[in-house]
């Protein structure tokens, strides 16, 4: 292992709980200011992490260190973006050189500003910026996996592969041609698992919805509120995957020796974005009608989808592993959760 990857487990190993006494009696000493509770916001809660960091109230910031991440995230396929990629790397080579509003007052409050490329789309030449774009970090991951004797979880995603024909892809198919900045970066995490370990999981899903976040589903039901009519195209074709039923399946993986490449979506056939929709609305019980249009009728997204997004899911039950419910008995359940939790 290199000298750096041994700091690293060596530091991971020192790491302990926060110390929970100091923090309540931070939070106590924050509550008891003469100022409304909360009003300063995140600096309240930093303060009362960081009491629980030193294990200490009071605490005295000498140093301070800005971390600016940069990255192209596809925003700017959609075309909602202000500016192109260029800028982004324009903007991360210029923060390194003084010229923004950002390192001025860094410089100001003597602060230590570090930019670090967290993928950033276009190449560049400035080794002031940190490289740590996905690929790279996975591959750090990967890296204590191998020395640690670990194995390694990686969810990637059917972005991986150009999205064409009407073939489900199988799950240790090699013919990559990712769509977009996206499946470019999935598609470099998986290699740079599989190169580095032989105990892994690599899972690819699609057209995930859950709790947290945003998805599909809790698109369709806020516009469903506000529309009595919606379009929705019909020539993406593929299954929808449920993440509370992927994580019992994942469990069950990890506790497993069936390593390789698996595919995971819910069962019951597959939908288009269309079918999908109309049953969002039967189930919620919205009399929204739906129409059917196809990518190109509909003209919205600038970037690059994938029209086949059928991924085969064989190997699955092939190794013993139980195949996700079926993807309207998971709607059902995801509705039901969403009407809990409101």
């Amino acid at each position: 292992m290199e000298q750096n990857e041994r700091q690293l487990v060596s530091l991971l190993s020192e790491i302990t709980p926060l110390y929970d006494v100091p923090m309540r009696e931070a939070k106590a000493r924050q509550d008891a200011l003469a100022k409304p509770p909360g009003s300063l916001g995140l600096l309240e809660d930093l303060s009362v992490q960081l009491a629980g960091i030193t294990g200490q109230v009071k605490n005295e910031v000498s140093h301070t260190r800005i971390y600016v991440l940069a990255a192209d995230n596809g925003v700017v396929c959609e075309g909602v973006s202000s500016a192109p990629q260029s800028v982004t790397r324009a903007q991360a080579i210029n923060l390194t050189r003084g010229l923004t509003g950002a390192s001025c007052l860094a410089k100001h409050f003597g602060d230590e500003l570090v930019v670090a490329d967290m993928g950033i789309a276009l190449p560049y030449a400035c080794p002031e910026i940190l490289n740590r774009s996905l690929g790279k970090g996975t591959a750090n991951i990967a890296a204590v996996c191998r020395e640690l004797d670990c194995k390694m979880m990686y969810i990637s995603t059917d972005y991986v592969f150009n999205g064409q024909g009407e073939t489900p892809w199988d799950p240790d198919c090699k013919d990559y041609q990712p769509l977009n900045v996206y499946g470019q970066s999935k598609l470099g995490g998986e290699l740079a698992v599989s190169g580095a370990l032989e105990k892994y999981f690599i899972v690819r899903i699609a057209w995930v919805f859950g709790l947290n976040g945003s998805n599909f589903i809790k698109t369709m039901l806020q516009l469903g509120r506000t529309h009595d009519k919606l379009r929705v195209v019909c020539d993406q074709i593929g299954t929808p995957t449920y993440t509370l039923d992927l994580a019992r399946l994942l469990v069950d993986m990890i506790e497993s020796d069936k390593y390789g490449y698996y595919h995971a979506t819910n069962e019951g056939g597959y939908i288009s974005w269309y079918d999908f929709a109309c049953e969002i609305f039967r189930q919620a019980g919205l009399p929204v009608q739906v129409d059917a249009v196809t990518t190109a009728e509909y003209g919205a997204s600038k970037a690059a989808r994938p029209f086949n997004s059928r991924l085969d899911k064989s190997k699955l039950a092939e190794n013993g592993f139980t195949p996700l419910p079926e993807w309207k008995d998971a709607l059902s359940r995801y509705l039901r959760e969403l009407g809990d939790n409101q």
